[in-house]
C-alpha cells in the first residue's frame, strides 16, 4: 500500500512540475532554507523589542561603584532599586555592599528584594523573610546562625565590592556632662565644718563593744 501511495505521489510531481522527484524535493528544502535565513534577517528586530526591560538593564555595562563612606539606615533605603539610576545596595553587619551586578536576584521583582537598601543581617542568619528579622541587629542568635551569617559575610566580601558602613546611631553619654556636678557636691561635703555632723555618730556601737558592756 506504502509502495503505491508513492508510485503515486512520484507520477504526479512529476506530471505537475515536470521535474523528477529528487529535483523536486531539493528545490523544496532550498526554499525552506531560504525562508528561514531570510526571516532571521527582517524578524531579529522584532525579536529585540519583546526582550524585557530588566533584562536590557543588565546586558548594559554597569558603572563603576560610587563609595558613600558612613550613612544611616534611613539613607540606605533610598538604594533599594526603585530608583534605576542609583547603584542597589545592601548591607551585612553593617558594612554596605554594591549589588548592583546581581539585580534579577536583589532588585524589584528578585526573590531577595526585600533584603534590598536595608542591614539584612539578622534575615540572613536566620534565612528569614519577616520584616522583624530585616535589621542589623543579631543579638540573641546561636552559634548555627553566627555561623550562616559569617559565611553569607565572606560571599559578600568576595564577590561584591564595599562601598560604606551604616552610621550607629547609638547615642554616646558625655561624661564630664555628669561628673561636674559629682566633683561639685564631693568638693561642699569636703567644705562642711566637722561639727556639722551628728554627734550620734560619734556614738555607734559594734556588737562588739555592745557584748562586753554587758559583761
Amino acid at each position: 500500500m506504502a509502495l503505491e501511495l508513492w508510485e503515486t505521489l512520484k507520477e504526479a510531481i512529476t506530471a505537475y512540475t515536470g521535474l523528477s522527484p529528487a529535483t523536486f524535493f531539493t528545490v523544496v528544502a532550498l526554499g525552506l532554507a531560504a525562508y528561514y535565513v531570510i526571516s532571521g534577517f527582517f524578524g531579529g528586530s522584532d525579536h529585540h523589542q519583546h526582550v524585557p526591560r530588566q533584562y536590557e538593564e543588565q546586558m548594559q555595562p554597569l558603572p563603576p561603584p560610587v563609595q558613600l563612606g558612613e550613612v544611616t539606615e534611613e539613607e540606605l533605603k533610598q538604594y533599594d532599586g526603585t530608583d534605576s539610576k542609583k547603584p542597589l545596595l545592601m548591607a551585612i553587619k553593617g558594612q554596605i555592599y554594591d549589588v548592583s551586578q546581581s539585580r534579577m536576584f536583589y532588585g524589584p521583582g528578585g526573590p531577595y528584594a526585600l533584603f534590598a537598601g536595608k542591614d539584612a543581617s539578622r534575615a540572613l542568619a536566620k534565612m528569614s523573610f519577616e520584616d522583624k528579622d530585616l535589621t542589623g541587629d543579631v543579638s540573641g542568635l546561636g552559634p548555627f546562625e553566627l555561623e550562616a551569617l559569617q559565611d553569607w559575610e565572606y560571599k559578600f566580601m568576595s564577590k561584591y565590592e564595599k562601598v560604606g558602613t551604616i552610621k550607629n546611631t547609638v547615642p554616646v553619654t558625655d561624661g564630664t556632662s555628669t561628673s561636674e556636678p559629682a566633683a561639685e557636691a564631693t568638693e561642699s561635703d569636703a567644705s562642711k565644718p566637722a561639727e556639722d555632723v551628728p554627734a550620734a555618730t560619734a556614738h555607734v556601737e559594734t556588737p562588739a563593744v555592745a557584748e562586753s558592756k554587758e559583761e
